[in-house]
């Protein structure tokens, strides 16, 4: 069995070395967390609430360290802070609704009949996280699973080591037993063959297609429920009444924020013809602001992708373009940091189609394709062609505008006016080959729960 290494994008070191655990650790740990798990769930909801944002509590204490360890592990500038926003905000929400979602559904309550639906939680969680937003990813499910009383397993990307070690201490220093809460370092045959073996209740990934297609073979026959966040091409539309300056800003920012490694960043946007020219221009001054360079230079804004080998993905989707009439607006002189590496240049790219690998499969980087639509419905068709439906983003001042362009758009969620962004209260879902399974809001607890009937009578 072979180490398992973390490369830093920043210099090109290994960062961090774990070796994974044997099938007999991996199934000794499953077996650690379905006995805890009943002593869990039997705890008062307020107590794990407590615990649970108790952890997070703790966590935050470890900002500066964790911010530090993100740079090196997947190359976000320092100056970004890291993901506590999100990470409190959803910690929050998701503690707040638990009483109310988790309560009993109560039907009758008679001298006759008690009749009532419970939510039970389902026993062990897997979560498989993904390197890019390694602690918003996974507290996406850690916290609902952990609150409604599941012991949970954590697994992180072999690129992010480091933050599954750092959520169990802030974790486990909380209160929340060892067992409950297990970070775990596996290789791909010992995990599938867990998966295989009913280790897990469910099972949620993050990643690519082919990572959930792995998952989905592994777990045929077990009627282990799954949630799978996969691929992604989300769209910008902006339409002809749309506020120009806005629509660049959070357009391009969605684009080219964490050097494009975003789930929902926007990966192809769509003019109206009316604002077509000056929005490319103005995407190209937006653009060329960026600072590419060492993600602990305070001045950069832009720092290396995660491994080069994403890069050299990129590379090639910018390359393939330009050879099929694509034309690139920006001058790679501009960024002297693009090292043919990790480091690359951001670019934006016109004279596009959908014939081409950049407006189609997801380039998970710093690059855009802009292209021109006569009207709504030129850009609904170009939207919804595409294997992915993750998010969309639509730019007008009528909400019963986008609410109607969003309606025939095949995708988890519409925005008006905003992009790349979670809202806690509201469903994370995607269709098609996004995946399928939802986190965050109330619905949140359904996947990691279990509707448990009562049907009590006198006599």
């Amino acid at each position: 069995m072979k180490p398992i290494q973390l490369i830093s994008p920043v210099d090109g070191r290994v960062y961090a070395e774990r070796m994974p655990l044997t099938r007999a650790e991996a199934e000794a740990a499953t077996a650690r967390a379905r006995a805890a798990q009943k002593a869990w769930a039997a705890r008062p909801l307020a107590d794990r609430v407590g615990l649970v944002r108790a952890g997070v509590a703790k966590l935050n204490e470890m900002k500066t360290r964790v911010v530090e360890e993100l740079a090196w592990q997947m190359g976000r500038p320092t100056r970004f802070g890291g993901e506590y926003g999100g990470v409190n905000a959803r910690t929050d929400y998701m503690a707040e609704i638990a009483a109310q979602t988790l309560a009993p559904t109560v039907i009758e309550d008679s001298d006759a009949f008690r009749r009532m639906i419970l939510r039970e939680p389902v026993g062990v969680v897997f979560i498989m996280a993904p390197w890019n937003y390694p602690y918003l990813t996974t507290i996406n499910t850690l916290i609902p699973a952990l609150i409604a009383g599941n012991s949970v397993i954590l697994k992180h990307s072999s690129q992010t080591l480091l933050v599954g070690e750092r959520l169990a201490e802030a974790f486990h220093a909380a209160g929340i037993p060892e067992d409950v809460f297990q970070n775990v370092v596996l290789d791909h045959p010992t995990t599938e063959a867990l998966i295989a073996a009913r280790a897990f209740n469910f099972i949620n990934f993050t990643g690519s297609v082919g990572g959930g297609q792995a998952v989905e073979r592994a777990a045929a026959g077990t009627f282990t429920a799954l949630g799978l966040e996969l691929g992604g091409k989300d769209p910008g539309y902006v339409r002809a009444d749309a506020n120009l300056e806005a629509a660049v800003d959070t357009l391009m920012d969605g684009a080219m924020f964490n050097a494009g490694q975003c789930c929902c960043g926007i990966e192809r946007i769509y003019v109206h013809e009316s604002l077509y020219d000056a929005f490319v221009e103005k995407a190209v001054a937006w653009t060329n602001a960026l600072t590419l360079g060492n993600p602990f230079d305070p001045a950069s804004t832009l720092g290396p992708m995660a491994n080069k080998r994403f890069a050299a993905v990129v590379r090639n989707h910018i390359a393939e373009a330009i050879a099929k009439g694509a034309k690139p607006l920006i001058d790679k002189k501009n960024f002297p940091a693009d090292d043919g590496g990790a480091y690359l240049a951001p670019q934006v790219l016109v004279n596009v189609d959908h014939t081409m690998k950049v407006m189609m499969e997801e380039s998970f980087g710093p690059v855009v394709g802009i292209m021109k639509v006569r009207d709504d419905a030129e850009a609904i068709r170009l939207m919804n062609d595409s294997p992915y439906g993750l998010t969309a983003s639509i730019w007008t001042q009528d909400y019963d505008t986008a609410a109607a362009i969003g309606a025939q758009i095949e995708t988890g969620t519409i925005y008006m006016n905003r992009a790349d962004y979670l809202d806690p209260a509201l469903c994370w879902t995607g269709c098609k080959d996004t995946g399928r399974g939802g986190s965050l809001s109330y619905l949140g607890y359904y996947a990691v729960t279990r509707p448990k009937s009562y049907h009590l009578k006198k006599v």
